[in-house]
């Protein structure tokens, strides 16, 4: 197998690729084990080769155009990387590790020395944004980026992730399950779509906290407890849902990291205070969740233009590619470097294994072969983002649930989800758009 394929998924029963739409060398592939807990799980790896080729049949126009079925095939896009892409260089990613860690400790050293009030909120935005871009480097290490070695992107990934509160395996097995499913309406894993009859059946504050801006921006650490709406199962229960019987054992292995980090947390708390701990840690800590929150709610809503609509798929029309496809780039502005260029999204989902130090490269060498497919982010004015805020509040003002039925779907608004109806206690009932 190409080594430039994503490294081997898991995804349950009900997101089992058509082998209809595979070509003959992807269905051999396949591999199906049994999960005693909950259902069968497929393990895949990406398709090499769809069998999708020839021109496209538009269904679509406008707005929605991105949702026909594109005229090359994954095969192309691997094909468009240059080799150099694919190679993993641990002593660069040691590198930008390290780089972090000496960025957190100077800033925590700075802030704790001046202890000045109109230092400390410089510090919560600048350390919490290098909480995230240690994230980063963690997600390289659960992709299997970091390194060629299992083992040690492992261990790296638990240390790193633990530092931020994040359950590393918990993470990193639905994360997998994220990338595998991408796309799929109910298979997905990260900001997944509502169903409407799931949608009308949450209380209002449910929908509140999943969609009103900016609360879903603090979404994250209730999301490792409790999945999304209409999902059961915690990233920090080994017997969850989520994961494999055989796996369980990795869930508690980073349940015992986190507990070690909680015990330092705990330590430091009594030897400095809980009010510097709080202004050290815990307030930088809900800026790094917000960071998460809207870079990932931003690969996968609201794209720039308010016409176009990002197309979700079930059934025999999802496909890897077309999952893929449906991720969209953007520009942080000076920050793109910051977080390692996580803005750099679709290349990174349909060949996650990647490392983040060459995804700038090989999306450039995918454009021509992605053509129309491919948004081109729309550039930042200045150092900072101020132009993503717009499209983020635009998509959850109207982003709300899709239809129950039709194998491409896209978002419908619900009338109910303002803040004037909240504020002024009016009610209406839910309606399709």
């Amino acid at each position: 197998m190409n080594a430039l394929a994503p490294s081997s998924t898991s995804m349950r029963t009900g997101s089992m690729v058509s082998q209809a739409r595979l070509s003959k060398p992807t269905a051999t592939i396949l591999g199906a084990r049994f999960n005693k807990r909950a259902s069968t799980v497929v393990s895949i790896a990406a398709p090499m080769e769809m069998a999708t080729t020839g021109e496209s049949q538009p269904r679509y126009e406008g707005g929605r155009k991105l949702a026909n079925l594109p005229p090359f095939t994954l095969q192309d896009l691997r094909n468009s990387i240059p080799a150099e892409c694919l190679e993993k260089d641990t002593a660069r990613s040691f590198s930008y590790l390290i780089k972090d860690v000496a960025i957190v400790a100077a800033l925590a050293f700075a802030a704790f020395t001046l202890d000045n009030p109109l230092v400390w909120p410089l510090y919560w935005f600048a350390q919490g944004t290098m909480f995230w871009a240690l994230f980063v480097v963690g997600h390289d290490c659960g992709h299997q980026s970091f390194s060629n070695n299992k083992t040690l992107n492992d261990f790296v990934g638990n240390i790193i992730h633990s530092s931020i509160m994040v359950p590393y395996h918990g993470w990193r097995i639905s994360h997998r399950t994220h990338h595998a499913n991408h796309g799929h309406v109910e298979n997905d894993e990260s900001w997944t779509p509502t169903p409407e009859k799931t949608f009308k059946g949450l209380d209002l504050w449910a929908k509140m906290g999943r969609l009103l801006y900016p609360m879903p921006l603090f979404a994250y650490p209730f999301y490792l407890l409790n999945r999304a709406p209409g999902k059961n199962g915690s990233h920090y229960d080994p017997e969850s849902p989520l994961f494999a019987t055989s796996e369980a054992p990795l869930i508690k292995t980073s349940n015992a990291f986190q507990m070690a980090w909680i015990g330092i947390l705990a330590a430091c708390t009594f030897a400095l205070g809980p009010m510097a701990m709080l202004k050290l840690y815990v307030l930088p800590y809900w800026v790094f969740v917000m960071w998460l929150d809207a870079v990932t709610y931003l690969h996968h809503h609201g794209p720039s233009d308010p016409e176009e609509e990002v197309p979700w798929y079930r059934g025999s029309e999802w496909s890897y590619m077309r999952g893929g496809l449906s991720t969209i780039d953007r520009d942080f502005g000076i920050f793109n470097k910051i977080h390692h260029d996580i803005g750099t999204h679709v290349v990174h989902h349909l060949f996650p294994q990647i490392p983040h130090y060459h995804l700038c490269k090989a999306t450039e060498a995918m454009k021509p072969v992605l053509g129309d497919y491919f948004r081109e982010p729309e550039p930042s004015p200045g150092p900072i983002p101020f132009h993503l805020i717009p499209p983020m509040v635009r998509s959850f003002s109207k982003d709300h649930f899709v239809s129950d039925e039709g194998d491409i779907v896209f978002y419908q608004k619900s009338p109910e989800i303002t803040w004037k109806k909240i504020l002024f206690g009016k009610k209406e009932q839910t309606q399709s758009a």
